[in-house]
């Protein structure tokens, strides 16, 4: 099968997965965060196929994503994939895009059998939430401090407003929890998380490869949707319409961008603002009094001269913390070419 063909409505087994179906599994199991920063190290050739195949994916079941990882990890160890260079090489291309630390954690966590903890980690929490809300709040409160804050977050949102508190109450107040005890609860968390371990997850693919775009840096999104509109411009344009860059911060409500320009950095702001379109810098300065425009534009003119990967950098990480912003439900953020709808 051509590494290229399109997957079908269902993502099938891993023994007849393409190549680049195989990476596009990976990369969702490791997450969007993760995956960006990886894709970095590609180049647009590899990215565009990759996100390609991500943007098709519909559904991936759970043992599928853990029989990826496993083959994955098996490959590393016995030095069978050629494209990384084995397993030093695999070692060195996560510390380049992670930093020793954090290529040192998930390295660890590859060579670990999945647990518990870990299938909770992936999990979608809405569908979670309902069966860890029957557990005693203590035991809740346990659960959540073995996942990251984001996913320990999503699932507190999502259990009985009574039980937050006291959920939230008991993490804050934990202090030194044995192994013995830790052990006991992600028994009982398996057992759990068992109706749902048959079930498929939903993936939306488009949605994904959008999120991992918006992560990886202005120009690299320029050259892949670029190139898949010329292979694929449907498969594009899902992408693209489900995306916010940061020129779309013109397209936000008033009340939107006052909120945004609360919660950033002036100081990345004016960064941000050096390769901003004039649509951009006129609804941000219309949210400023005429004091702190003359201002904000003398600060502006006197910032040094930056590359233009780090002013995108910069203007990356705007657009991460409004995202931050709408998953918490503060604000809404227009994407790809739907109709505007701004407040004025």
């Amino acid at each position: 099968m051509d590494d290229t063909q399109k997957p079908g409505p269902q993502t099938p087994g891993p023994e007849v997965l393409t190549h680049w179906q195989r990476v596009a599994v990976l990369m969702v199991a490791l997450g969007q965060d993760l995956a960006a920063e990886l894709m970095r190290q590609f180049s647009d050739d590899e990215v565009t196929h990759i996100t390609r195949a991500i943007a098709d994916l519909k559904t991936v079941p759970q043992h599928l994503q853990d029989e990826v990882l496993a083959e994955f990890e098996d490959d590393l160890s016995a030095g069978r994939l050629p494209t990384f260079g084995g397993e030093t090489f695999a070692k060195g291309l996560l510390e380049q895009a992670l930093g020793s630390e954090r290529a040192a954690e998930l390295w660890g966590r590859m060579g670990r059998k999945r647990t518990s903890f870990t299938a909770l980690e992936g999990a979608d929490p809405r569908q979670v939430a309902p069966y860890i809300g029957r557990e005693h709040p203590q035991t809740i409160a346990l659960i959540m401090t073995q996942v990251s804050a984001t996913q320990a977050a999503a699932i507190l949102q999502h259990l009985p407003a009574s039980l937050q508190t006291e959920v939230a109450r008991r993490i804050a107040t934990l202090e030194r929890v044995s192994p013995e005890v830790l052990a006991e609860v992600e028994e009982g968390l398996a057992q759990v998380l068992e109706p749902l371990s048959g079930e498929h997850r939903p993936v939306e693919g488009a949605r994904v490869a959008a999120d991992i775009l918006n992560r990886i840096g202005a120009t690299l999104e320029r050259n892949v949707l670029n190139q898949m509109d010329a292979a694929d411009p449907e498969v594009a344009e899902q992408v693209r319409s489900r995306m916010f860059t940061f020129d779309d911060i013109a397209r936000l409500s008033e009340a939107d961008l006052r909120l945004v320009m609360q919660n950033v950095e002036v100081k990345d702001l004016l960064v941000a603002m050096k390769a901003a379109g004039k649509g951009v810098m006129d609804c941000v300065l219309k949210q400023m009094s005429e004091r702190r425009q003359r201002q904000f534009l003398e600060d502006l003119e006197a910032l040094p001269r930056m590359r233009l990967s780090e002013v995108e950098e910069v203007q990356m990480r705007l657009v991460q913390q409004m995202r931050q912003l709408e998953e918490q439900g503060a604000i809404r953020l227009p994407h790809g070419d739907e109709a505007e709808d701004r407040l004025v």
